[in-house]
């Protein structure tokens, strides 16, 4: 029923009218007589006096029990339904008008929304009746509001021959009609569905205490309480699926079978209830689909629209709708948008692609948002986001327009050339804010603090954008480098760099290819792919020799120094490290010798030569200080904190470790930071200040969780862990080394594995659980070997000699293990630590040693950026 477009623009009388002299009777079925005109429009319009011609007529069926049945599936909106049930309640405080307008892009449930709502406000008494019109705002025809109109009032009764000509007659006729079943104690709910315009439902807007519910694509604006109507969520959407299978064969079995399959259909639909309802569609005609086969069909994103057509609903079909209600501006912006290589894309940006000036892209940016073809990012202001189908649909739209000649094309591919270019130039201006002092920086961003928004909120488009061609992942991987190092975003910058190693195959382009090999090594370094990184960084080395690139090449050692250690190979590291010195001192670069003596530092502490580290790391501190490069100086005093602490001068660890703290906050480095946090923990407890030290290690852990550095949060786990042991907590100590292991199996960490173990294995041993902590310690012992860690196998053999003696191991197996002990001490140059386990070993006592507080690895400057 309702606004069809084959009614009568303008209403025509038949019958010839009698003159009542005496006014306006009594009310007799559906006519005027009655309809309480005084004070209302068509008084005020003039257009009638106070002589009213009026025809008697017979009594009029009503229609008000216009709403479809529930439907089937509706689930997932009952934050949506109560909000709108407050807005229909009768008793509600809110004195406005009882009208709700639900908004949100086609197929997304908003009629479906309408209608379930309607149903739970008449079950709850709310209403007498519901008048349902729809308006097909989105046809090529839509429906006027003289025709709903009409539409509405034949519903209440008024016959066809009753009804006034289109305008403020037949609208004050429907306000009448309303206000006369007031005043008899009903009260109705009118939805107008499927609305375009606010002229379209300004006119049937309900007098008095009615109610009222409007669906449109665009946001109506001045009509009642507004409601945006989102995609389901992705269990919501599954139920649903489901629902509709059963609906048509309820023993259908697919979605219970293959939930996994049910999941991935559930999501290439993007959570829309039509592409569900579509796809339930076609998998009722074809009973023996897996739902796997159907996901795979719709995985490509090209032909993921042509999956979504039963032959009856299309999804194409009503965004051309959509598309079509646009003017030819909003059209082009819409499908330019396309041409984004991101999920998103900020004003500035969408400018630079439509080539036009940024207020008045944002003007069609604001109206496609309004028309829910985009919507704003809820995170940030000033961003702009496309559903995954809309997507889709935009880069069919783009490519049709591209295909109509040269012209077309060329301008769609300058607007393309135009966006990477953006990002590109961007990209490189940030990057210079994070550079070592003294480095010349553009003028585009103000501070380092602005270089690293634009980054953060636009890390995904420079990823994207990377893999548009070869010479956008070669410049992009250079500018994007110390950004994605800052932020942890290792896999990343794995991937940036392994793209412009590949360019440079694809360019034939030999004299950017060491430097991409180095970048790669340092981003293979940070992401613990130590032996790939070894490959590449002697890869880098050896051609920066071959070219005569002397400071290039001090880089390479330098980042060659870090994966060694890494490694164990502490031998090597230190010649890679100091040749790296040696170089960078040839060329003058002080940041470049001051970061490899700060590499020297933290591998004499592994060759527990620490004397030595100190020197190397003060000095590192120093030359930092001299050039004024705070992020470098902070990683000095981290690593001598370290040193310290070894050392056992907590209290000089104490204050290099707080020093590193406060410049990591100073200059926003949130890694450098947790880093610090985790050793200055572990600096208190070593003063047995074990309240302070177990909120400095939470806080490490904090910021590790929240920067993603999963690595970080299984040492700080670890150190907690050390730390409940030392108060005696062992259910505390077990949970936190328990964490730490599954973090570091996680990322592959063996070494880090292995040092949880053997804390495992001493806080079962607290909790006289031995048979359990001879099992852990005999699995860090092994790992520990097998990682060439000597240092800390050998305190694992004597914490497994003590927890055999706990569990009353006979002589010969504790002997053993104290053995193992020395040989491993003995191959770490630990002479003092293997005289005493072999002392243990040649004793009969039972000797039980203290529980060992392992800590992280030092902290270590990361790899260095070659330009």
């Amino acid at each position: 029923m309702g606004g069809n477009k084959s009614g009568k623009r303008k209403g025509k009388k038949s019958g010839k009218p009698q003159r009542d002299q005496a006014g306006v009777g009594s009310s007799a079925g559906g006519d005027f007589r009655g309809a309480g005109f005084a004070g209302s429009q068509v008084l005020g319009h003039g257009t009638m006096t106070a002589n009213t011609y009026v025809q008697q007529y017979a009594p009029v069926p009503t229609a008000l029990d216009a709403l479809p049945p529930p439907p089937v599936g509706f689930t997932g909106r009952e934050d949506d339904l109560a909000y709108i049930l407050g807005v229909l309640d009768p008793d509600r405080a809110d004195e406005g008008p009882a009208v709700a307008v639900l908004s949100g892009w086609g197929g997304v449930g908003k009629t479906t929304l309408a209608y379930a709502t309607g149903h739970a406000a008449q079950r709850r008494g709310w209403f007498s009746g519901v008048l349902l019109v729809d308006l097909h705002g989105y046809d090529s025809q839509p429906a006027q509001a003289e025709e709903a109109l009409e539409a509405l009032l034949r519903s209440l009764g008024v016959p066809h021959e009753h009804l006034p000509p289109p305008g403020a007659g037949r609208e004050a006729l429907y306000r009448s009609q309303l206000n006369a079943r007031q005043e008899k104690g009903q009260r109705l709910l009118v939805v107008a569905d499927n609305a375009s315009a606010i002229a379209q439902v300004q006119p049937l807007v309900p007098p008095g205490h009615h109610g009222m519910l409007v669906t449109s694509r665009h946001r109506l604006t001045g009509l009642g309480r507004m409601r945006t109507v989102n995609r389901l969520q992705p269990d919501d959407a599954v139920a649903l699926l489901e629902a509709a299978l059963k609906n048509n064969n309820p023993d259908d079995p697919r979605v219970g079978e293959d939930k996994e399959a049910a999941d991935r259909l559930a999501s290439a639909c993007g959570y829309l209830p039509l592409a569900l309802q579509i796809t339930a569609a076609l998998l009722a005609q074809d009973p023996g689909q897996p739902l796997s086969e159907r996901a795979d069909a719709l995985g490509g994103t090209e032909s993921v629209l042509d999956g979504l057509d039963d032959g009856e609903r299309s999804l194409r079909t009503m965004f051309d709708q959509s598309l079509e209600r646009l003017t030819p501006q909003e059209q082009d912006l819409f499908r330019l948008l396309a041409l984004n290589p991101g999920p998103n894309i900020s004003t500035p940006a969408a400018a630079v692609l439509a080539d036009q000036p940024q207020s008045a892209t944002e003007r069609l940016l604001a109206r496609l948002a309004a028309s829910h073809l985009i919507e704003r990012t809820p995170a940030v202001r000033g961003r702009w986001q496309m559903h995954d189908l809309l997507r889709a649909y935009a880069h069919e739209q783009a490519t049709a327009a591209m295909d109509r000649g040269r012209t077309p094309r060329r301008r769609y591919d300058q607007a393309h050339d135009r966006l990477i270019h953006h990002y590109i130039q961007h990209a490189q201006a940030a990057s210079t804010h994070l550079d070592p002092p003294g480095s010349p920086v553009p003028a585009r961003f103000t501070d380092r603090d602005q270089a690293l928004e634009w980054f953060d909120a636009e890390r995904e488009n420079l990823i994207a954008t990377a893999h548009t061609t070869p010479q956008a992942a070669l410049d992009l991987s250079s500018a994007l480098g110390s950004y994605l190092k800052w932020r942890r975003h290792l896999q990343d910058h794995v991937v940036v760099n392994a793209l412009a190693l590949d360019a440079c195959t694809k360019l034939n382009d030999t004299r950017n290819k060491a430097t991409v090999w180095n970048n790669l090594g340092g981003a293979l370094l940070e992401f613990r792919r130590f032996e790939d990184a070894v490959h590449a960084l002697e890869t880098a080395r050896d051609l920066y020799q071959q070219t005569g690139n002397t400071q290039r090449e001090a880089t390479a050692w330098n980042n060659l120094g870090g994966a060694l250690q890494e490694l164990r190979r502490f031998d090597d590291a230190l010649h890679a490290l100091e040749t790296a010195r040696d170089l960078y001192q040839q060329t003058g670069d002080t940041n470049g010798v001051a970061d490899a003596w700060n590499n020297l530092g933290t591998a004499l502490q592994d060759l527990r030569r620490f004397d030595d580290a100190l020197h190397a790391l003060e000095t590192a501190r120093d030359l930092h200080q001299q050039t004024g490069n705070t992020h470098g100086e902070a990683g000095a005093w981290n690593n001598l904190g370290n040193a310290y602490g070894d050392l056992r001068r907590f209290d000089d660890a104490l204050h290099a470790l707080e020093t590193a703290r406060d410049l990591h906050q100073q200059t926003g480095n949130a890694h450098g930071e947790a880093t610090a946090w985790n050793d200055l923990g572990n600096a208190l407890a070593g003063l047995r200040r074990f309240d302070d030290a177990l909120h400095a290690l939470e806080t490490a852990r904090d910021l590790h969780q929240r920067n993603g550095n999963t690595h970080g949060e299984a040492t700080a786990w670890n150190n907690l862990g050390n730390t409940y042991q030392e108060l005696r907590r062992f259910d505390d100590a077990l949970h936190a080394h328990q964490t730490a292991r599954c973090l570091d199996q996680q990322t592959g960490d063996t070494h880090g594995e292995a040092i949880a173990w053997n804390n495992l294995g001493t806080a079962y041993r607290g909790l006289g659980r031995v048979d359990e902590a001879v099992v852990a310690g005999k699995q860090a012992a092994a790992m520990l070997a097998a990682e060439r860690d000597w240092f800390l196998t050998g305190e694992a053999w004597g914490e497994l000699a003590t927890t055999l003696t706990a569990a009353g191991a006979d002589t010969a197996q504790v002997r053993e293990a104290w053995e193992q002990s020395a040989q491993a001490y003995t191959q770490a140059g630990a002479d003092e630590e293997a005289a005493a386990s072999r002392k243990h070993a040649n004793s009969t006592e039972n000797v039980e040693a203290q529980p060992p507080t392992v800590t992280d690895l030092p902290a270590r400057d990361g790899a260095s950026e070659s330009g």
